[in-house]
């Protein structure tokens, strides 16, 4: 059954008449090149074939077999054309599991739910800050502790809080019972994160004795891995600086917007990571039917890059106004109170400490970068309307449009609003989805592989 499917297999080829006369000059048997027969990747499912890799897999397999019996090859006599097949399809694909289409399938599953996981830590984080439960534990554990379960264990807790300056400036009347929720929303939030550390080092740690994640992929991941960890530590860091006594008598406790800021972007980081890594283990080729529209996606490409970067920037800067509670100011659009450009843009000195410390220059950057990257990627679908593109793309370019429209409207609103916890929350989580759609574009325009690329016809073949 095996041998006739390979056989069927190889007669698909295009170079099955050069793979025969090759291993006919060193007189071996037809039937061997079944075992090097490349199959084509589907474009239809936009996922690689599972027939190809058990073929290679097999292949490789009966090649060793072979040395048990009459004919023994080696690489030397190996034919060029084999060869040079097997090694193309090895290099130019750049399969991440290579295992079979269940470990591809398992792995996949396990990447997209962790990085769903960061996603909601992303949100919980938005809702601790902006419920202002993030100071509400004055100490941290790496592995964690059990929360107060006794009355006696909520005062010693609460004693602690009443130390800190934010409770001396901004929540002198707390009860009790106001304590425990700001407590819970920080409590919650800590022991998420140490939840995804667990939830992603135990299948991992499987993967790894079954034997699906290769050298490339596992390096990767133990990176990811070890960025997860340090994230806790920049999250106390980022803590501490906010349990400091504020520089002036008039200023309110928070966090360093320095930190806070590369907090967010160590998360968004870690997102992106799981995130790629996921789609390019489901999805190793790209999907196209034409090289029509691998030109096209190619011109998608050139663009699709710096908007990613623009989108990640516009999103750090949005960190810096959380971080100098600049969405409190200037709640008018589109000036900033009654000019365009406030006077006090530029008073600090060095001037660099502007861009970072100063409320009128943060929010204002924050608005012009947004503005920007809702003009580009408007201005990338306009540009694109003529291009000959695979469907996906095009719908993918539509609906990035969208989100970014729908961005800076949660942006207007919440600036309009007055910072509510509701619209708040949702555009912290509005900028990680504008971030997926262009983390999905970039990755779904890359080029294929040379031997799909030799094997699409010139323009989509219409019924």
């Amino acid at each position: 059954m095996l041998e006739s499917r390979l056989i069927t297999i190889i007669r698909r080829s295009k170079s099955i008449n050069q793979i025969r006369s090759s291993f006919s000059s060193h007189g071996g048997s037809t039937n061997l090149h079944s075992r090097f027969a490349l199959d084509r990747y589907s474009t239809h499912k936009h996922v690689a074939n599972p027939t190809t890799r058990s073929c290679l897999i097999n292949g490789f397999r009966s090649l060793h077999n072979l040395h048990k019996g009459t004919y023994k090859p080696s690489f030397r006599h190996i034919s060029t054309v084999a060869a040079s097949a097997c090694k193309e399809n090895k290099e130019t694909v750049k399969l991440l599991v290579t295992a079979g289409p269940h470990a591809q399938k398992a792995i996949g599953i396990w990447l997209f739910a962790s990085a769903a996981w960061v996603f909601s830590m992303v949100i919980l984080g938005g809702i601790t800050r902006l419920t202002r439960s993030g100071l509400s534990m004055t100490d941290w554990k790496f592995t964690g502790s059990l929360p107060p379960l006794s009355d006696e264990d909520w005062l010693i807790e609460f004693e602690k809080y009443k130390q800190s300056p934010e409770f001396k400036r901004v929540n002198r009347g707390m009860n009790i019972d106001d304590f425990k929720f700001i407590y819970w929303m920080e409590y919650a939030h800590r022991m998420w994160g140490r939840a995804l550390g667990i939830m992603f080092a135990l299948p991992f740690s499987y993967f790894l004795r079954k034997g699906y994640i290769n050298l490339r992929l596992g390096v990767r991941l133990a990176g990811l891995f070890a960025l997860g960890g340090g994230q806790g530590m920049i999250g106390w860091w980022m803590v501490k600086s906010g349990l400091e006594e504020p520089p002036s008598e008039y200023s309110q406790p928070r966090v360093s917007p320095y930190r806070l800021a590369a907090h967010l972007t160590s998360a968004f980081a870690i997102y992106c990571g799981l995130f790629w890594t996921a789609l390019s283990v489901v999805m190793p080729e790209p999907p196209t039917e034409s090289k029509a529209w691998v030109n096209g996606a190619a011109k998608v490409k050139r663009l699709a890059l710096p908007l990613g970067i623009l989108v990640g920037v516009t999103a750090v800067s949005g960190a810096f106004v959380a971080g100098n509670d600049a969405g409190h100011a200037f709640n008018t659009f589109p000036k900033m109170g009654d000019s365009w450009i406030p006077e006090d843009v530029l008073s600090m000195k060095p001037v660099i400490r502007n861009f970072f410390e100063n409320t009128a220059t943060v929010q204002l950057d924050h608005r012009i970068l947004a503005t920007t990257t809702l003009a580009a990627i408007g201005g990338l679908w306009w540009s694109t309307r003529k291009v000959d593109l695979h469907p996906a793309i095009r719908s993918l370019i539509g609906s990035t449009m969208g989100m970014a429209a729908l961005q800076v409207t949660l942006g207007i609103s919440t600036l309009l609003s007055y910072v509510p916890v509701s619209l708040g929350t949702a555009h912290q989580a509005g900028a990680l989805t504008l971030l997926t759609f262009m983390l999905l574009l970039n990755h779904t325009v890359r080029r294929p592989s040379p031997m799909l690329l030799k094997s699409l016809p010139a323009v989509v073949k219409t019924s």
